[in-house]
């Protein structure tokens, strides 16, 4: 379904929503298109690319409204590696502390890494003369979501300064071929280093005003609640934004049965905003004591590391913990139930896996893993 690998899991077919295994996301460092997980929140829209136009309104001193081929020929041509992560990443493990009805359980697979090629967003708006004291940029997509009542489409905005980084894209490519549909083609926003639900896909309007979208999935969703609040109530909370310092362990899953003896363990760290990765932290202990994994060099800026640690394990069960450290000293808590949240977002807590050493046959012999 939509180009993807047969074995996603996929929490809704309509609107498409699926991540894959985790194993595989610790093949590379850039995720694979088959492989890139989808956050939809309603039907993808078919677009023809010729007939897709880009409005830039609001604060601007000329309006503008650019073709596909226009907007590739007007403004130079750029290329980010960029992780992104949506806001419910790990969210099965927040409903094990306690239920979020109506929501998808994420896994580990809800954050993906591409190549996108575009052009700067900044030089778009330069090229609309926006105001240099508005507050905001809005972004609108084609997308029909019936979550919001009565139905609209999705959007959202990011302030003005950050707009105007040189990283934000306006992006028809990813890995080096056309935008899929499924991916927001023919053009989506890339916001690196904030939530997913910033880099809206499908875009045709962009609106530079003082105050921050008022669209529903800025206004009323994609918020950070308390434990006791209303998730349906207009404001409450804050918008989410840059991605809090994050970690999963891709490598072995969850409940395997693995050899006794040598064991590598694999995952991927992130952090948004203008954090990197510092290091990461592995503890069979509960973290009473930990030791420092490798990382993988780092690809860009806004690019996960993976990274990898060789354990020894004795028969009997394992619990496997990681932590990661960013360049601010932040570090991920350690449990799930102090993030506990009633939409689920923002799960940055331990990453656990819990296996079982088995001891080897002689019939297997030493060598078989």
């Amino acid at each position: 379904m939509w180009g993807k690998r047969a074995d996603m899991t996929v929490h809704e077919a309509e609107p498409f929503n699926a991540e894959p295994p985790a194993a595989v996301l610790a093949e590379g460092s850039v995720t694979g298109t088959d492989a890139f997980f989808v956050r939809n929140h309603g039907p993808v829209p078919r677009i023809e690319p010729e007939q897709w136009r880009l409005r830039v309104t609001g604060r601007v001193a000329e309006p503008l409204v650019l073709p596909l081929a226009q907007l590739r020929a007007r403004f130079p041509v750029h290329e980010i590696v960029a992780t992104l992560q949506c806001a419910g990443n790990r969210r099965a493990g927040l409903m094990r502390v306690r239920d979020i009805p109506g929501e998808a359980p994420w896994g580990a697979g809800a954050t993906s890494t591409a190549v996108w090629t575009g052009v700067r967003l900044s030089d778009v708006l330069d090229a609309a003369g926006a105001a240099r004291d508005a507050g905001h940029v809005a972004f609108e997509g084609t997308d029909v979501s019936p979550e919001a009542t009565p139905p609209q489409r999705f959007g959202g905005s990011i302030a003005l300064a950050a707009a105007h980084r040189d990283d934000v894209l306006l992006a028809w490519a990813m890995n080096g071929a056309p935008l899929p549909v499924v991916h927001g083609g023919p053009v989506r926003v890339v916001v690196p280093g904030q939530v997913g639900a910033r880099s809206v896909k499908w875009i045709e309007r962009i609106t530079v005003q003082d105050p921050p979208s008022d669209n529903y999935f800025q206004a009323r969703s994609y918020r950070l609640l308390p434990p006791e609040a209303d998730p349906g109530e207009p404001g409450a909370g804050f918008a989410l934004g840059p991605v809090a310092v994050n970690s999963d362990i891709l490598v072995p899953d969850d409940g395997a049965e693995v050899p006794a003896g040598p064991l590598t363990v694999r995952g991927y760290a992130f952090a948004g905003g203008d954090r990197g990765v510092a290091r990461v932290d592995v503890s069979t202990d509960d973290g009473r004591t930990w030791r420092q994994a490798e990382l993988a060099d780092p690809i860009g800026p806004w690019a996960w590391r993976l990274w990898r640690h060789r354990l020894d394990v004795r028969a009997g069960p394992v619990e496997i913990t990681a932590r990661a450290w960013d360049t601010a000293a932040g570090v991920q808590p350690e449990s799930q139930a102090q993030l506990w949240n009633p939409k689920g977002y923002a799960n940055n807590a331990w990453a656990r896996v819990r296996v079982t050493a088995t001891r080897v046959s002689a019939v297997d012999g030493p060598g078989r893993r």
